[in-house]
């Protein structure tokens, strides 16, 4: 199991981005975890599955939906913080 937590930096709020997140994390399968706006203008998500299907997702997360600039990802430290939302098995969500 491979644990990361992303923060995505562009244009990636206002065109979709968290949606089409969880789309891709329903295709690419065994993908648990959440996609959420921030103030800054980024997205963060944290996500939990198999190394090869997070991989994936972190590829796809650089190309992001038709509209999206992603101008860079992040890798965030802190998973074990206390104060994110915890990871459902088997549920990708919007928050």
């Amino acid at each position: 199991m491979k644990e990361v937590y992303l923060k995505i930096e562009g244009r990636v709020q206002g065109i979709g981005y968290r949606r089409w997140a969880v789309s891709k994390a329903q295709e690419i399968g065994g993908v648990s975890g959440w996609v959420r706006n921030e103030e800054d203008g980024s997205v963060e998500i944290l996500m939990s599955g198999d190394e090869e299907n997070i991989n994936k997702m972190i590829e796809s997360c650089y190309r992001g939906p038709m509209f999206a600039r992603v101008d860079k990802i992040r890798f965030l430290s802190g998973v074990s913080n206390y104060f994110l939302p915890q990871i459902v098995e088997g549920r990708f969500v919007k928050i």
